[in-house]
C-alpha cells in the first residue's frame, strides 16, 4: 500500500456496488481506512459499514460538491493518500441518437467527474507527503462498442486526463488506470442472464471466462502499493485477453488452424511423447 504501512485513508467513488465495492473491501482488507463515495447514501452506507469506513455522499459532475467530499474525506480518514476514480455509467442507443442531455451527462460522469476529483484530491494528497490515484476506464476506451458511442469516447478521454495527470503531478502522486473487459456484476448480469450472451463471451474470451469484479480490484491494489512504486501513467488492461482477437481474422484463421491441425488439438501430444 502506498506509503508503506496501514491506516491509510483511500477515497473509492462509486463505491457503493459491483467494482467500486470491491475496491472498497481489498483496500480495506489491506489496511486502508475507506471512505465510499456514491451518490446513493444507502448504498454507500452499507459498504463503508462493512469496511469500517465512512459513507459519503456526491454526484462527481458537481464540482463544488466533490471538494466537500474530498475534504470529508480527508478529515475522516485521517489523510489520503489514494483516490480511486471509479464511478461510472453507460448507456445503449445508436450515436446520433444520443441527445444533448444524455452526451453531458455520460460525459459528466465518466469524465468530467474524475477530473473533479483529481483536482479536488491532489492537495489532499500532497499534503500526505504523496499517493496513487487510479482511475476505471474501459477496454471500450481502445476497443469502442456499437451503441455506446459517448461511453466509449469519455473513456478514451479519460485515459489521457490519467496520462497528463500522471505527467503534471509527479514526482510525489502516481496516476494510472485499469481497463476492465466484461465483468459479473450487479449491473451485467440481466445481460449475462439472456440466452447464449454468456457463453458467446466466453468463446471469445481467451481464458474462457467473464471477469469478478475482485480480479479488478486486485489490480488496483497493486497499482495503489508500493509494489507500483516506480509504475505511473500506465493502463493495465484487465480482460481474459479479449483485447488480443482480430475480430476479422482470428476466427477464420481459429476455424483453418482447426482444419490443418485434424484432431490433435488442445494440447494432445503423440504416444510416447
Amino acid at each position: 500500500m502506498t506509503g508503506g504501512g496501514s491506516g491509510i485513508g483511500a477515497l473509492v467513488t462509486g463505491g457503493g456496488s459491483g467494482i467500486g465495492a470491491a475496491i472498497a473491501r481489498r483496500l480495506a482488507a489491506d489496511g486502508a481506512r475507506i471512505a465510499v463515495l456514491d451518490r446513493r447514501f444507502d448504498a454507500a452506507n452499507v459498504i463503508a459499514d462493512e469496511v469500517g469506513g465512512v459513507a459519503i455522499v456526491a454526484d462527481v459532475r458537481d464540482s463544488e460538491a466533490v471538494q466537500a467530499a474530498v475534504a470529508q474525506a480527508a478529515s475522516a480518514t485521517g489523510g489520503l493518500r489514494i483516490a480511486v476514480n471509479n464511478a461510472g455509467i453507460g448507456a445503449l442507443k445508436t450515436l446520433e441518437s444520443y441527445s444533448d442531455r444524455e452526451w453531458a451527462r455520460l460525459m459528466g460522469v465518466n469524465l468530467t467527474g474524475a477530473f473533479h476529483v483529481i483536482r479536488a484530491v491532489a492537495p489532499h494528497l500532497r499534503e500526505s507527503g504523496g499517493g496513487a490515484i487510479v482511475n476505471i476506464s474501459s477496454l471500450s476506451a481502445s476497443l469502442p462498442t456499437r451503441g455506446e458511442g459517448p461511453y466509449s469516447i469519455a473513456k478514451a478521454g479519460l485515459l489521457a486526463l490519467t496520462k497528463s495527470a500522471a505527467l503534471e503531478l509527479a514526482p510525489f502522486i502516481r496516476v494510472n488506470s485499469v481497463s476492465p473487459g466484461f465483468v459479473e456484476t450487479p449491473l451485467t448480469a440481466g445481460l449475462f442472464d439472456l440466452e447464449g450472451v454468456r457463453a458467446g463471451l466466453e468463446s471469445r474470451t481467451p481464458l474462457g471466462r467473464i471477469g469478478q469484479p475482485d480480479e479488478v480490484a486486485s489490480v488496483v491494489a497493486f497499482l495503489c502499493s508500493d509494489a507500483a512504486a516506480y509504475v505511473t501513467g500506465h493502463d493495465l488492461v484487465v480482460d481474459g485477453g479479449a483485447h488480443l482477437i482480430h475480430a476479422q481474422a482470428d476466427p477464420m484463421l481459429r476455424d483453418l488452424l482447426a482444419l490443418i491441425a485434424g484432431p490433435a488439438t488442445g494440447g494432445d501430444q503423440p504416444a510416447g511423447a
